[in-house]
């Protein structure tokens, strides 16, 4: 079944942008006016992010998102046989000689970033980067075993690794013992499981737990930390700026660089705010009670 799904997406992603943006206006009418798609989730989502904004305001920003989101799935498709060029063209790296200088003191880079813009061109990432760097990103199976191939297939073509999150601390000490200069990706705004939750702090209005994982093995394995600043220049093209968040990880006590990417996400998100993935039910959990 995966196989299936991959041609048939693999055949729909050679037709033009322009009519897979004319598919998604025609998803987006769908998914919103007659499916309503997670709409009483992404409702809640923006009531609750910004209490003090009009509602008539937080009306646009959920249609935006909406249009937004059918962007995302269509330009995904699309990424399975875009040619280098054009990937490169449509999301510009900037920062990248940064991260190379901090591959001369450390072994590894990681890079924070969430599910905001089109965060599947940061796998693109192994295209930008110096000959003999490998790149990686943490990847959580899909539940679908079809769209798990197909989207393996997707994050894999550029010729960075897929790191199974259940494995990511014996992959990344396997990286470190064969000396090999790595930068890995770690998408940190999922709802962690009761028992990855390590954190608790305010997130856009809400107390909100999060993985900490990321900056745990960073300190381990000394790694220099970056932010991926996504922009959304326009439609289809966009920005990403690795921003340094240090290059010292054990001089910042518990939890304060995990703060850190909550701020800057949190920055990002209210700077374009229909960017974020608010279909996502990230509020599931309160502290110190059961899922809901």
């Amino acid at each position: 079944m995966g196989r299936l799904l991959y041609g048939v997406a693999y055949v729909l992603s050679l037709l033009p942008l322009w009519l897979h943006y004319l598919l998604s206006r025609v998803l987006w009418a769908v998914m919103y006016y007659v499916v309503g798609y997670r709409r009483s989730v992404v409702r809640k989502n923006l009531l609750n992010s910004f209490p003090e904004r009009p509602l008539g305001e937080l009306r646009k920003i959920e249609r935006e998102f909406y249009a937004w989101f059918c962007d995302y799935i269509v330009e995904t498709f699309k990424l399975l046989t875009m040619r280098r060029e054009e990937v490169r063209r449509r999301c510009r790296m900037e920062g990248v000689d940064d991260m190379m200088r901090a591959l001369k003191d450390h072994d590894m880079v990681f890079i924070y970033l969430g599910h905001y813009c089109n965060w599947e061109y940061v796998a693109s990432l192994q295209w930008w980067v110096d000959e003999g760097v490998k790149c990686a990103q943490l990847y959580s199976p899909l539940h679908d075993a079809a769209f798990d191939y197909l989207f393996y297939r997707i994050r894999s073509r550029y010729g960075g690794d897929n790191i199974d999150k259940r494995h990511a601390l014996r992959q990344i000490m396997d990286y470190k013992q064969r000396g090999q200069k790595v930068v890995i990706g770690f998408i940190s705004d999922q709802s962690p499981r009761w028992d990855s939750i390590h954190l608790w702090t305010e997130f856009l209005n809400q107390d909100t737990p999060f993985f900490t994982g990321t900056e745990r093995i960073a300190k381990k394995v000394n790694a220099a930390v970056f932010y991926a600043d996504m922009k959304r220049e326009r439609r289809g093209y966009y920005t990403c700026r690795l921003r340094l968040m240090s290059d010292d990880v054990g001089s910042f006590g518990e939890h304060e660089l995990t703060r850190r990417y909550v701020e800057l996400l949190e920055a990002s998100i209210k700077e374009a705010p229909a960017y974020w993935l608010w279909s996502h039910n990230r509020w599931k959990r309160e502290r110190g009670g059961e899922s809901v």
